[in-house]
């Protein structure tokens, strides 16, 4: 049982929420992921690691409230506990085997849309304590939808707010504003984007003539986390990987997007339509 110690509304249908998980605390890495069980009955749901103290032995994630399963996970309270969190999951991002000397000064763009903020975070604040030169650009439709902008801006060099209907900060796309920093002659020794997939897929689009480096996650399509269900599969430079064991992040220029999309949206009728179904598909 891991108890409930703080749920903050960030946004609309939006929570954070801080578990009590000390041993996961203790060994989490950025670019993990959890699985959370509400009840002893409930389903898996694999949720991005957005935090993590060691010394206090709490990890953070931040849940939005789609589907039936993340209203419930959503509905529980301070010192109530879910069944089970599990983790950390899933291969850490590949700076962390870096050294300090390596990141020292290294220059990373990251571009968060949506929830995908949350998972950036971890990075960001990893990097930044480092000593690398970190630029974050977050995306959201509105101004009401944009989460963890004061916080990511303690650990980031440079933070670019976009919104699509400029109710806040830069108007336009995320990818409007990766063309605005280029074309200032901004240049950068890695990329990492983490957001909704078309998202993905059209910043990908954008910085490849660039050359830059850009590693996606692809959190979104897991399900029961073990590579078991399959449902997770995707196409990575010609060859099948599954997110969920040998991900979630992989080089973006090798990932079939379009097979990812597909994929991806399969359950959707179920998941509005049905008030039983067990996929968490496009949740995040």
């Amino acid at each position: 049982m891991n108890r409930i110690i703080e749920k903050k509304l960030l946004a609309q249908n939006i929570y954070l929420i801080r578990v009590e998980a000390p041993r996961i605390a203790a060994s989490a890495l950025p670019g993990q992921f959890l699985v959370v069980i509400n009840d002893p009955k409930g389903e898996r749901i694999p949720l991005t690691i957005s935090d993590y103290d060691k010394e206090a032995g709490t990890v953070d994630m931040v849940i939005q409230q789609i589907g039936v399963s993340t209203r419930l996970l959503c509905s529980r309270n301070v010192g109530e506990c879910y069944a089970s969190v599990l983790g950390p999951l899933g291969v850490p991002s590949d700076f962390v085997k870096m050294s300090d000397e390596e990141l020292r000064g290294r220059r990373y763009l990251f571009v968060a849309g949506g929830v995908g903020t949350a998972p950036v975070y971890p990075q960001a604040k990893y990097l930044h304590e480092k000593g690398a030169v970190v630029d974050v650009i977050i995306g959201a439709k509105t101004k009401d939808l944009l989460i963890f902008e004061e916080a990511m801006s303690k650990v980031c060099t440079n933070l670019y707010v976009c919104t699509d209907d400029g109710s806040y900060g830069f108007n336009g796309l995320v990818t409007k504003k990766i063309e605005d920093l280029l074309s200032q002659g901004k240049t950068y020794d890695q990329a990492v984007a983490i957001g909704p997939m078309i998202m993905m897929k059209f910043v990908t689009r954008t910085l490849q003539p660039s050359g830059i480096p850009l590693t996606v996650s692809l959190n979104t399509l897991m399900v029961d986390a073990t590579g078991m269900c399959g449902a997770c599969r995707v196409t990575v430079g010609g060859k099948t990987r599954f997110a969920c064991v040998e991900g979630p992040e992989f080089d973006a220029y090798q990932v079939d997007f379009d097979e990812a999309m597909r994929r991806q949206g399969m359950y959707n009728n179920e998941k509005v339509t049905s008030h039983t179904h067990k996929c968490k598909i496009g949740r995040e």
